[in-house]
């Protein structure tokens, strides 16, 4: 990583404070780019906390979360978001066809429809920055409104996440790979 990964004893106490929070919380550990965001102890603690939130306490699940999560590493061609998640998405139940697909920029067949719009709306919002008024009003229809929140909150934070993860060059554990193609 371009930054050096502090260990606690090399921390301020708004860092430590934020260092056993999230090592307190759900996830259990201090996150990839939360060993970048610890620089700017306000943004660690802010991005933690939406984070934590957003991963795991939306109204739309974990599968249809690490979808949306898939869509926007490789959006974004970020390899530790793809290596992590791609696990998560295939516990969380994710057709393994639907992930190889996203990776080589294909379009998934989907037996889902929520499954389906997801994918449509990540898709649609990463490539061209918007939403039509047909997808959007059909993601109310299917999703309602505060899953749409949510899931543009998702794809917002996690856009955050891959641009951390490819700035600060976070490099995979020793030994793993990413299969996330060019």
């Amino acid at each position: 990583m371009r930054l050096k990964t502090l260990s606690p004893s090399e921390m301020t106490a708004d860092q430590k404070s934020i260092f056993e929070e999230s090592v307190s919380s759900k996830r259990g550990t201090v996150t990839p780019p939360l060993r970048a965001w610890i620089y700017a102890p306000e943004v660690a603690r802010h991005a933690s906390r939406l984070g934590a939130f957003l991963r795991y306490d939306t109204t739309l699940g974990p599968r249809l979360s690490e979808l949306a999560i898939l869509v926007t590493a490789r959006h974004w061609n970020a390899q530790y978001e793809w290596y992590a998640h791609k696990k998560m998405a295939l516990a969380a139940g994710l057709d393994p066809n639907i992930i190889a697909a996203i990776n080589h920029r294909h379009v998934p067949d989907f037996n889902d429809r929520k499954a389906q719009l997801v994918y449509e709306f990540s898709e649609s919002l990463h490539e061209n920055c918007k939403v039509p008024k047909l997808l959007y009003d059909k993601a109310v229809e299917m999703l309602g409104e505060t899953g749409v929140v949510e899931l543009v909150g998702l794809l917002g934070y996690y856009a955050l996440v891959s641009m951390t993860l490819n700035t600060f060059e976070v490099e995979l554990p020793e030994g793993e790979t990413s299969d996330l193609v060019p």
